[in-house]
């Protein structure tokens, strides 16, 4: 994209201000109280894309090597990953999520979603059918 127009950038901040907000709102939707937006975030990684070491993890969820290894114990100790050894390299471990964290994940996300389809059904056919259009561009945004 080229510079950007007034209206471009006009449409930038209120598109930045309206996902954060929609963010802060469906963030208090998750099920399971005890954990931290941090911990559903690893575990959302762990479920997107399968098993990883803890450095792995730590470049996906931008977070220090020795934060994201508290985060796996905190994980670990409430029953919800398992360290397992690296098939390859015996110096590291891989991480993968328990029945427990999909099960945590899987109601957080039915939630949400119904949460989310309830606010959408105040939209005008319209407006869904706007949203509905740009909502795989937004995904493409988000996992730029």
């Amino acid at each position: 994209m080229s510079e950007m127009s007034e209206g471009d950038l006009a449409a930038v901040s209120q598109l930045r201000s309206s996902v954060m907000r929609l963010a802060r709102r469906l963030r208090h939707q998750h099920v399971e109280q005890s954990l931290s937006p941090t911990e559903m975030g690893v575990l959302g990684t762990l479920a997107r894309c399968g098993s990883a070491t803890p450095g792995e993890l730590a470049r996906r969820e931008h977070v220090q090597p020795p934060s994201m290894t508290r985060i796996i114990a905190m994980l670990e100790e409430k029953g919800l990953v398992r360290r397992e050894p690296h098939p390859e390299d015996r110096r590291q471990v891989v991480v993968s999520m328990t029945e427990q964290a999909q099960a945590i994940l899987d109601e957080s996300r039915r939630r949400r979603n119904a949460w989310l389809a309830e606010l959408a059904s105040g939209l005008s056919e319209e407006e869904w059918a706007t949203v509905r259009a740009a909502a795989p561009a937004l995904y493409k945004l988000a996992h730029l």
